[in-house]
């Protein structure tokens, strides 16, 4: 899917440290006192901002701000007396690290939720207040239902972090881009039409769309406003007749920016929503809202106002997760691409690791020339760089101050993307920098049986992610291993690197279907030890036997290292899984290799085993 190419940064990422653990006892002081003010026993930071998305600008990391803590997901509950910063298990490692210990408990949402640790920290009457609009009807509910009974009320108040915030950075003014309809493999006014079908079924007059890449989609548009993703923030108001309103930041609703989007959507200032919204409630219309996305304050307005409403999923999550075949062909050529790009980097790393003189830095600042030269714009999110005991830290960040000179013997672990004109890629490599241990290789070569079960998986339609994640953890559960994040979530199209609504994990209960791309990443991990993932993007696609079956297309192409192999613990049916992958990168990616020299290893490297 060839589009137009978002302007690059001079440079994908940086390694500057942008957490200072020392910074927060002023800044909970500060947030502590105006909570005085305002008569609050407790606020919540949560990591979201108004569209709930993973990545935020830096104007929206609020959490980041009061905590330190830089990681993508997370709430800070913060009492005049108590304060705990919560956390999934991707992130008890790093959430220590960054933010002050001593006023901050970090606590494991996989064993305590947040509504549980609020009810034991205050007393019975505590008024507790959050944004309404960085919160989902949702995740209120969930925690009303652990708080009601307790006498703990919530209350939705003016954000007093933003009060005390006073270097709070600017907001966004990245450009709208606009894609032509025939490199998007389909019109905005189709799927417009085709989203209209949807909202009469259900009988809505108007959707109310409040997350950026549903925005992108459907009006075949990209920007610049979140770092690596190529979205524009807004928000989008869809009658089920006229035309469709888009609210942006009022620096974007210029002539140019209107002209290109005559018969897509109307440009509004961002301002101007909330009272549109209104003025449609008031009308009566039934308005459509997914209030897992939505902010509770859209829920509260329609309310007021009487309005009858849908409350479903955005219908436009699961038409882009279906990719069209262009944009299939884009994604598969983004990966060819990027393909030769990780397999130049390979190449190079399994040189000059052996010296010991490499360092994690070192390792993003290659691999990122590797994908400029490939053509890559960006990178498609923060590349993970993490060396022995870092490789265990899941979502690890490299900094000037944490860089590692990598140790000749350990693992590399390097989880990256790269975000190309036609198509979005992420892909993870354990690699080996010298002789490995009968562990290393037992537990690399358990990762990887996983993930050649999820690659070779044939499975009828309806089955869920759910249904299928059991395949890639048995032969780790045979060892008493496991790991504490999802197999796979789904890529966009030229959009962000984590979509949903399907994907492999106990918590994605929704069908995969023909288009869909999803990541297999299984992995293993050793505190202070190692960590080993390995990631390949597949395809649903139609199984080729059994009608009315569903199986995996590999969309990455890039070699895994055979010096990690445990041979004896591969069965013959795996052995022809990997060879065949092999064979089929080394014919791909080969005759598109710099030199002689790359040429020649990657054929070492993806000799039959």
């Amino acid at each position: 899917m060839p589009l137009s190419t978002p302007i690059p940064p001079a440079h994908f990422q940086s390694f500057e440290e942008r957490s200072d653990p020392g910074q927060v006892a002023g800044r909970l002081a500060a947030l502590r006192e105006a909570l005085a003010k305002m008569e609050l026993d407790a606020f919540l930071v949560p990591r979201a901002d108004v569209h709930q998305g993973e990545y935020v600008p830096d104007c929206d990391a609020r959490l980041a701000y009061v905590t330190g803590f830089t990681g993508s997901a997370g709430l800070a509950v913060i009492g005049r007396e108590r304060a705990a910063l919560c956390v999934d298990s991707r992130y008890t490692l790093q959430a220590p690290a960054q933010t002050d210990t001593d006023l901050l408990e970090v606590v494991d949402t996989t064993t305590t939720s947040p509504g549980a640790w609020m009810a034991e920290a205050f007393d019975a009457g505590s008024r507790i207040g959050f944004d309404p609009w960085l919160h989902t009807p949702s995740q209120i509910e969930v925690l009303k239902k652990a708080l009601d009974p307790t006498g703990i009320a919530l209350m939705p108040v003016e954000n007093p972090v933003d009060a005390i915030w006073s270097d709070r950075p600017a907001a966004p003014e990245g450009p709208i881009l606009v894609i032509e309809d025939d490199k998007a493999g389909q019109s905005a006014a189709d799927k417009l039409a085709a989203l209209r079908e949807t909202m009469a079924v259900r009988g809505a007059d108007a959707l109310v769309l409040t997350l950026p890449e549903s925005l992108c989609w459907l009006f075949n548009i990209r920007g610049r406003d979140i770092p690596h993703n190529p979205f524009v923030l807004g928000f989008a108001l869809v009658p089920r007749e006229g035309a469709p309103l888009l609210f942006v930041a009022a620096e974007k609703c210029t002539q140019d920016n209107a002209s290109a989007l005559a018969g897509r959507a109307q440009l509004r200032d961002r301002s101007e929503f909330e009272p549109t919204l209104a003025a449609y409630a008031e009308r009566k219309a039934r308005l459509w809202f997914d209030p897992a996305s939505a902010p509770i304050r859209i829920k509260t307005l329609l309310d007021e106002a009487g309005a009858d409403t849908v409350t479903e999923r955005d219908p436009v999550q699961m038409a882009k997760a279906r990719k069209n075949p262009l944009e299939l062909d884009g994604m598969r050529e983004a990966h060819r691409l990027d393909g030769i790009a990780v397999t130049r980097f390979l190449a190079w790393f399994d040189a000059a690791a052996a010296r010991g003189e490499l360092t994690e830095i070192d390792v993003v600042e290659m691999l990122e020339a590797m994908r400029r030269d490939a053509g890559a714009y960006d990178v498609s999110f923060e590349t993970i760089s993490g060396s022995g005991p870092h490789g265990a830290i899941v979502h690890y960040r490299v900094s000037r101050s944490t860089n590692r000179t990598i140790v000749p013997g350990e693992l590399m672990l390097v989880d990256s993307g790269g975000q190309y004109a036609m198509g979005t890629t992420d892909i993870t490599r354990t690699m080996a920098t010298g002789t490995a241990g009968a562990a290393e290789r037992d537990h690399f070569t358990r990762v990887l049986k996983g993930m050649i079960a999820i690659s070779r998986a044939r499975f009828p339609k309806g089955t869920t992610g759910a249904q299928l994640d059991i395949l890639a953890r048995q032969f780790l559960w045979q060892a008493g291993l496991t790991y504490n994040h999802g197999t796979g979530h789904g890529v966009g199209a030229g959009l962000s690197v984590h979509e949903g609504p399907a994907g492999i994990s106990p918590r994605y209960t929704v069908a995969l279907e023909e288009g869909m791309v999803i990541s297999n990443e299984p992995g293993v991990y050793l505190e202070g030890r190692y960590g080993i993932r390995i990631e390949n993007l597949v395809a649903v696609k139609a199984a080729a036997q059994h009608q009315g079956y569903l199986e995996f297309e590999t969309l990455t192409l890039a070699p895994i290292d055979r010096h990690l192999l445990a041979l004896e613990l591969l069965d013959p049916t795996e052995r022809d899984w990997l060879n065949a992958y092999h064979a089929r990168v080394s014919a791909e990616i080969g005759p598109d290799l710099a030199t002689d020299a790359e040429r020649q290893w990657l054929a070492a490297a993806t000799a039959p085993i």
